[in-house]
């Protein structure tokens, strides 16, 4: 009976899984919410939004029942995105990773789908406090993401004895 608790104590731990969607809620929402503060304070062009703009008109998505369905999908994205990471790279361990993956959904946002999609403006047309603007949110995003799942996965003081 007791090498049986002991096995289901070994085997209980994090699901990699549910926590990455737990990281990615809190993303959405800490960094989903910067996303709308810093276009109510003309930060940024881009709407909170922009994912649901191929499909959603964008004067919908500047009034204030858009702004708020943006941020939704905003924490809907970062979900799939933190569960993305916590299936590919949860093993990665330090910062670093967390801010290419930041930067690599920022590429794949605003060069390659963005641009063709209508979801964002060629990067030649947006000003510079926009281009700034969104690099530094997603590279923090990024960074939110990374380490905090990476940190769960890879701490090694989880593990010692007490």
């Amino acid at each position: 009976m007791q090498s049986r608790k002991n096995r289901a104590d070994k085997k209980s731990g994090t699901n990699p899984y549910l926590f990455s969607l737990y990281i990615g809620f809190f993303a959405g929402l800490i960094w989903g919410g910067l996303k709308l503060v810093e276009y109510l304070m003309k930060f940024t062009t881009i709407v909170p939004g922009f994912l649901l703009n191929p499909f959603v008109r964008l004067s919908y998505l500047k009034t204030w029942q858009g702004l708020i369905v943006g941020w939704l999908s905003f924490i809907v994205f970062s979900m799939i995105a933190a569960l993305l990471y916590g299936w590919l790279m949860r093993k990665m361990s330090g910062p670093w990773y967390g801010f290419g993956y930041g930067v690599f959904w920022w590429g794949v946002l605003y060069l390659l789908i963005g641009p063709f999609t209508g979801m964002v403006p060629s990067v030649t047309k947006m000003d510079a406090n926009t281009f700034f603007t969104d690099v530094c949110l997603f590279v923090l995003w990024g960074l939110f993401i990374g380490y905090s799942i990476s940190m769960e996965f890879t701490d090694e003081r989880n593990r010692e004895p007490v």
